[in-house]
Parts: structure tokens; C-alpha cells; sequence
């Protein structure tokens, strides 16, 4: 990783309607969640969350996390919470693996989408991105991979552009250094 990509990254992200900020450490971020969330959050299970006891952190600063299966939060979630494997500077997307269910809900049901970002996984661009990319779909288990760059947003045949239709309203993509260099894990 270079600052040079993170940089890119930062243009690039806010460009598609991204919010981005560089936190100083975990609990800042957690901080900027609480006081952004309005409702449940969604904050899925995965390595990272577990490794950093995102939730309890989460409820402990007073955001309301869902505990259960996702499928059952209907229309009650606020926010999603999640790490992500790597990010992609010259688009401003982040990649993450998604094949479990609670993360492609947790990206797509609240109007608001946290993403946590170490900065030392910002990849150049998708050429980049193929190692990980073929280490991931290793085997002969289908994999989802999701591709995120910037709020939801659809258009119709008159190119009226809608914001939030199929997913977050808004995106933010909060850049914490020592969170995990490894591209594989979220």
C-alpha cells in the first residue's frame, strides 16, 4: 500500500458519493457509528468483528446491534456494519466476501452501510486484485464477492436517478490504520 493509493482511494470513493474519513483507532470509528445510526444495526459475525468484539463495542457505546437472524430484522435496520477484504483506489469500491448471508444483508437492507478499511489494503486496481481474487474462488465452493462502489443508486428510461433504491442511502467508508493487512479476511 501506498498513501499515493490511499489518496486515490479518497477521490475516487467521495467522486461516486462516498463519505470517507480516517479515523484515529477503532473507538473513534465506533464513536462516528453511534453518532451517525439511527435504529438497529446489523453487524454480522465475521473474523474481523469477532477479533475486534465489534459488537460489543458497538452496544457498549449505545448502538442498538441486532441479535439474530438477519433475514428476521425486516425493516427495523438503520445501519450496516462491516470489514471489508480490499478496496480498489482507482474505482473507490471495496470488495468483500459475502458468500454468508448476514454480510449481503447487512450491505443491502439499512440505509446506511459502515465499512471499516485498513488502509494497507488498497489495492492500485483490478489488476491488482487478482491474486486475492483467485484465491478466493479457490475450490469448488461458489463464492460471492460484492463489489461496492458508493451508495446504491438506479436510474429509469428517463435517467431520473434514485438514490437508496436497491440499497444504503449512504456509504461510509471509515479508514482505520492496524485493523488487518491480510486481503483474505473481513
Amino acid at each position: 500500500m501506498t498513501d499515493k493509493n490511499t489518496e486515490r482511494f479518497i477521490e475516487s470513493a467521495k467522486r461516486v458519493g462516498a463519505e470517507v474519513l480516517r479515523m484515529g483507532n477503532l473507538q473513534e470509528a465506533v464513536t462516528y457509528i453511534k453518532d451517525k445510526t439511527k435504529g438497529t444495526a446489523l453487524v454480522p459475525g465475521t473474523s474481523l468483528a469477532k477479533q475486534h468484539q465489534l459488537q460489543a463495542l458497538l452496544s457498549e457505546a449505545g448502538v442498538d446491534v441486532f441479535s439474530g437472524k438477519f433475514r428476521d430484522a425486516g425493516q427495523i435496520t438503520g445501519a450496516g456494519v462491516t470489514f471489508c477484504n480490499f478496496c480498489l483506489a482507482d474505482t473507490g469500491t471495496v470488495v468483500l466476501e459475502s458468500t454468508d448471508e448476514e454480510i449481503r444483508l447487512a450491505t443491502t437492507l439499512p440505509e446506511l452501510h459502515f465499512v471499516l478499511v485498513d488502509p494497507l489494503t488498497i489495492l492500485g486496481d483490478n489488476l491488482a486484485a487478482v491474486e486475492p481474487m483467485t484465491t478466493f474462488h479457490q475450490g469448488s465452493d461458489p463464492k460471492f464477492i460484492a463489489y461496492i462502489t458508493g451508495p446504491s443508486r438506479t436510474a429509469d428510461i428517463e435517467r431520473v436517478l434514485t438514490i437508496g433504491c436497491h440499497g444504503p442511502r449512504e456509504l461510509h467508508i471509515l479508514l482505520v490504520e492496524g485493523i488487518s493487512s491480510d486481503l483474505m479476511e473481513n
